[in-house]
């Protein structure tokens, strides 16, 4: 039997952030990780590190999420010491962008309330009209009512983020075990024994980072993880020279001159395909926001599953029935990443989650299933 201080189920974004997070605290983590066969959001995503689009109505999550994005400055520089990988990095701000008048007025309102909801923590931001865009952002198109700005967000690259995170790990003295899909796991306070890839782990400690598995982990340990699918696809073009000068969360131009031109939204289940729908309606809306954009080739087009809650927020917990049980589940892997490795890790190892994260427990389900 292997035996480790904490046992990391799941190798996407969230639980390679906190193992790595584990691993630089001087804790022996193995992160058992089922590999590329699982639904991986880690490997179909926009890569955003975003902001001024969470917390409406939960100031927490706002907090949270931009913590994470100033804590990501000096842990992008981190990784790339750890371990020579650049995630790509930028963190220049970014746009939302609104196509119609209705669309710029209901930005407007919810940018307002943002401000109003940060209070004394501030929620800077500036709503741009079609000519105070164009004069920012040449490249948009003349249909483009106006866009929200916000100094706050950025952007990473999240194939190189995962890989980063796997060296990090490695390098700090942690263990990663692909092909390691859980089995059995036997729990008792402050005792696990998990069967995975044909070998035995045991540790006082675990955490729950398996992104749509934990709805089945954590039954065993006693935790209510009420994880479901959303499907997002995304069109990737050709290489093409710099010509994006801001970043947006529509569309974006890679380190390496690809464009992403995202996202949708759909509830298909497990259903990952791709669709030409969704395809065209990509297509479209990118094109009225950026008309260069009809002499660029599409390369790839991708789906992936994103690990969404009831109410689209993060889920924290430690288990009541098996203390040293903890879940850590988004929708944002890239965007809390920073926020995963240098803080929830350090809550796992004190053994308690504090109250800045509490509006996160999975206990709120339980307050809505009574009500």
């Amino acid at each position: 039997m292997r035996r480790y201080d904490t046992l990391i189920i799941g190798g996407g974004l969230v639980g390679s952030a906190v193992a790595y997070g584990l691993a630089r605290r001087g804790l022996k983590v193995a992160l058992l990780d089922e590999g590329d066969i699982a639904f991986r959001a880690s490997r179909g995503n926009f890569g955003l590190v975003w902001v001024q689009s969470k917390g409406l109505g939960v100031p927490e999550y706002q907090r949270w999420t931009r913590q994470s994005s100033m804590l990501w400055d000096d842990f992008a520089v981190e990784l790339k010491n750890e371990t020579g990988v650049e995630c790509a990095h930028e963190h220049r701000g970014g746009l939302h962008i609104c196509i119609t008048e209705k669309d710029f007025a209901e930005r407007k309102k919810a940018m307002q309330q943002l401000h109003l909801e940060a209070g004394e923590t501030r929620f800077e931001y500036e709503m741009l009209d079609h000519a105070q865009l164009k004069k920012l952002m040449p490249e948009i198109g003349p249909e483009v009512a106006g866009a929200s700005f916000t100094p706050y967000d950025g952007a990473a690259n999240p194939l190189y983020l995962l890989r980063s995170l796997h060296a990090a790990l490695l390098k700090r003295g942690g263990e990663y075990f692909p092909h390691s899909k859980v089995m059995a796991l036997k729990a008792a306070a402050n005792d696990f024994t998990v069967s995975a890839g044909g070998e035995t782990f045991n540790a006082p400690k675990i955490v729950l980072a398996a992104g749509l598995g934990n709805r089945e982990l954590g039954a065993l340990v006693g935790l209510n993880v009420p994880v479901a699918p959303v499907r997002g696809q995304i069109l990737v073009t050709e290489r093409v020279k710099p010509i994006l000068s801001m970043l947006t969360i529509w569309v974006r131009q890679m380190a390496e001159g690809g464009l992403l031109i995202g996202e949708s939204r759909e509830e298909a289940g497990f259903n990952d395909a791709t669709t030409p729908d969704v395809q065209q309606f990509l297509a479209k809306r990118a094109i009225t926001m950026f008309p260069f954009l009809r002499d660029v080739r599409i390369v790839r087009h991708w789906s992936a599953l994103r690990v969404m809650a009831p109410d689209g927020l993060p889920i924290y917990e430690q288990s009541a029935q098996y203390p040293g049980a903890f879940v850590a589940t988004c929708h944002s892997g890239v965007t809390l990443a920073a926020a995963h490795a240098l803080r929830y890790a350090e809550f796992v190892d004190a053994g308690a989650l504090p109250a800045e994260i509490a509006r996160f427990s999975n206990k709120r389900f339980d307050v809505q299933n009574a009500a």
